[in-house]
């Protein structure tokens, strides 16, 4: 005897309910759309960091003189004792000036006193204009001692004064 097609239509869907009841059961497709799949954060190639600006160095210390009665062995302390490095020494008519710089941009040089002076320091602030900032610190109540005056090479500009109270001060500006 022959089956009907409804029948044979019932037989399929019972053969079709008990496959998929022994197979794992998947997720239900819905109408409703799925949020789309966050992918993992990929790790992206370092990019070279951009250098932090510069930071305003006007009214800072950014240099400092060492006068010394014995340069040569003032610069071998440094750089035993503190690690200073030191560059090409620059001729001067007082004898040689002993740079170092520091990794920061800031450093120094060692010279010879010139008596009367006596062994010492004096710091540099950096400053936008060195005639201004020099008239300014005579009008405050500094004493001149050495005015404006160009550095060799291009260096900058330099002038010192006494502060009161006797301190000298230098000042520097690269024009």
């Amino acid at each position: 005897m022959a089956k009907s097609k409804s029948a044979r239509k019932k037989t399929k869907k019972v053969a079709k309910k008990r496959s998929a009841a022994r197979r794992p059961k998947r997720a239900v497709k819905s109408s409703r759309k799925a949020a789309p799949r966050k992918a993992a954060p990929r790790k992206a190639a370092a990019a070279p960091k951009a250098a932090p600006p510069k930071a305003s160095r006007v009214g800072a210390i950014t240099h400092t003189e060492l006068a010394s009665a014995d340069p040569s062995a003032t610069r071998a302390w440094c750089e035993s004792v503190l690690g200073w490095k030191f560059g090409q020494s620059v001729p001067t008519p007082a004898g040689p000036y002993h740079m170092w710089q520091f990794e920061i941009g800031t450093g120094g040089g060692i010279r010879a006193n010139n008596p009367p002076e006596v062994p010492g320091s004096i710091p540099y602030c950096e400053v936008k204009d060195i005639q201004a900032t020099y008239s300014k610190a005579l009008a405050a109540g500094a004493t001149e001692m050495v005015g404006p005056q160009m550095l060799p090479g291009g260096m900058g500009w330099i002038a010192i004064v006494a502060a009161p109270g006797g301190v000298a001060i230098g000042f520097w500006a690269s024009s």
